[in-house]
């Protein structure tokens, strides 16, 4: 787990090393356990960050959440969301928008993130970027298993030291 962790932050504190003004969205279904870390760890970050970053608990709707991040003109966006990955519960992947092609189209958001990210890139020019998050159960039920919940304290504590 320490390895997955150590690149994950590596790869984080690399794509944020130029960063100005950052939105970090939390995407997740708070009723589908496991699909709501992304929403959790914008939760956790709340009073922990700058002014220079925005936090947004989108849930499902990250396009809810358009005008807001456009308005910020943010340098970066990092959008964090549960997927299935293939991979082992809790670990995670930075990717950008393109290589979503190679992952399953399976979504429980409206607007493909897909074509989210493609709007933004257009209409923000910002860096845009997605840390995802393999799952362990996404039925309906509320809280995060342990595995997924020890993986969300890891990304933000890897955040806090990134932006820091």
């Amino acid at each position: 787990m320490a390895k997955v962790r150590y690149n994950v932050k590596k790869e984080l504190k690399k794509w944020l090393s130029d960063a100005e003004r950052v939105v970090i969205a939390g995407i997740g279904n708070p009723i589908r356990m496991d699909d709501f870390v992304g929403v959790k760890i914008a939760q956790d970050l709340r009073g922990k960050i700058s002014d220079n970053i925005l936090l947004i608990e989108c849930e499902t709707v990250p396009e809810s959440f358009m005008q807001q991040i456009i308005d910020f003109n943010p340098t970066n966006v990092l959008l964090i969301d549960a997927a299935i990955l293939g991979s082992k519960p809790g670990e995670s992947k930075l990717i950008n928008p393109e290589q979503l092609i190679g992952y399953p189209a399976f979504s429980t958001h409206m607007l493909p993130l897909r074509i989210f990210c493609e709007y933004l890139a257009k209409t923000t020019r910002a860096s845009i970027a997605l840390l995802l998050i393999e799952p362990k159960q996404a039925d309906f039920g509320e809280g995060l298993t342990s595995e997924i919940n020890a993986s969300a304290q890891n990304i933000v504590d890897a955040l806090l030291e990134v932006l820091h």
